[in-house]
Formats: C-alpha cells, sequence, structure tokens
C-alpha cells in the first residue's frame, strides 16, 4: 500500500504510477488516444468541454467505450507540450493521475475497466466502498446511524 502526495488516496496496487499534474493547473486542454478498427487515433478534446474535464477529472476516462481509450494527455494553458495523465496498455493501466484517482468511482471501474488491474476488491474494502457510488480511492466514511 501507498500513500500518494494527497494523503487522502490509497493505491494498494503497486504496479500502478502516480503523477499529480492536473492538481498543478487551473486550465488547459486534453487528448486522448483511443483504439478503433482502423488502429489508434488521436481525438482531441473540444474547447467548451475543457473546463469540464478539469472539474471533473473521473470525466477523463469515463466518456468512452469500454475499452478503447488507452491514453489521455493534458496541455497546461500557455504552453505546447501534452503531459500523460492516464496511460493503459491493453488490460494495465501504467500510469494515473491523482487528481483521477481521488475522484474515481466503483462503478466506473466495474463498468469499464472491470478487466485491468484497477478492478481489486481489496482496493475497495481498503477505503471502505459499499456501492458503485463510492470512491474506490480516497478513504469512504461510514456513515452513523443516529
Amino acid at each position: 500500500m501507498k500513500k500518494l502526495n494527497n494523503t487522502n488516496i490509497i493505491l494498494l496496487d503497486q504496479t500502478i504510477m502516480a503523477t499529480d499534474i492536473l492538481s498543478q493547473y487551473t486550465a488547459g486542454k486534453f487528448r486522448f488516444v483511443v483504439k478503433t478498427n482502423l488502429g489508434m487515433t488521436v481525438v482531441d478534446s473540444r474547447d467548451f468541454d475543457n473546463e469540464r474535464l478539469m472539474k471533473y477529472p473521473e470525466a477523463l476516462i469515463s466518456g468512452y467505450k469500454r475499452g478503447t481509450l488507452q491514453t489521455v494527455q493534458f496541455c497546461p494553458e500557455g504552453s505546447d507540450y501534452y503531459l500523460t495523465v492516464f496511460s493503459r496498455t491493453g488490460k494495465k493501466v501504467k500510469l494515473v493521475d491523482e487528481s483521477i484517482l481521488a475522484n474515481l468511482t466503483v462503478g466506473t471501474i466495474n463498468g469499464m475497466y472491470e478487466n485491468t488491474n484497477l478492478y481489486n476488491s481489496n482496493q475497495y474494502r481498503a477505503v471502505n466502498s459499499t456501492s458503485w457510488a463510492s470512491k474506490a480511492f480516497t478513504l469512504n466514511q461510514e456513515e452513523v446511524a443516529q
């Protein structure tokens, strides 16, 4: 188990590298590498969508059909260089940004990434996940009945 820079994130899988890029910036643009019948295709996000993606990082990896998203890159405002914030090769997620991990729900993983190393029942137990709406990598507080 490793605790990341954002101390609320608990990540049991040591093979997943975590970056902390998105929390350092307030604006930028995104592009996605997706698998199609013709091979890999690069798709730029729409200008009006970038603000929503910055505000809700989970949407970065939940907006494509199951199994097609391979890479998500972020270009900070005023820069010409793209930085990778999510990378997947086959059934292994290799790299993911801490902002995405902090907002990722069990439902997104179970519905779209159940055949990858993100899907892990021990991880869900470690953060007290009880439903598909629970967070998968940040500690879920148990509700106390009053």
